[in-house]
């Protein structure tokens, strides 16, 4: 069971991430002023995205590793 759960928040996240990707890409492609800012924030949004993925992988074995 745990692995399905793996494979789903694994399908789901990364299309979460390509959507705020493509958004930002297609946002910042226009001549409107509002476009962008809204563009920076879903590539600021897609970032987070990914940081908090990596803290999630790589943060919990670290702090097993070197953390008290």
């Amino acid at each position: 069971m745990a692995f399905i759960t793996v494979v789903a928040a694994a399908l789901l996240s990364a299309g979460v991430l390509v959507t705020l990707f493509s958004f930002g890409l297609r946002l910042g492609d226009g001549e409107a002023r509002w476009r962008r800012p809204l563009s920076v924030l879903m590539f600021v949004l897609c970032a987070v995205g990914v940081a908090f993925g990596l803290y999630l992988i790589v943060g919990n074995h670290l702090v097993t590793l070197f953390g008290g």
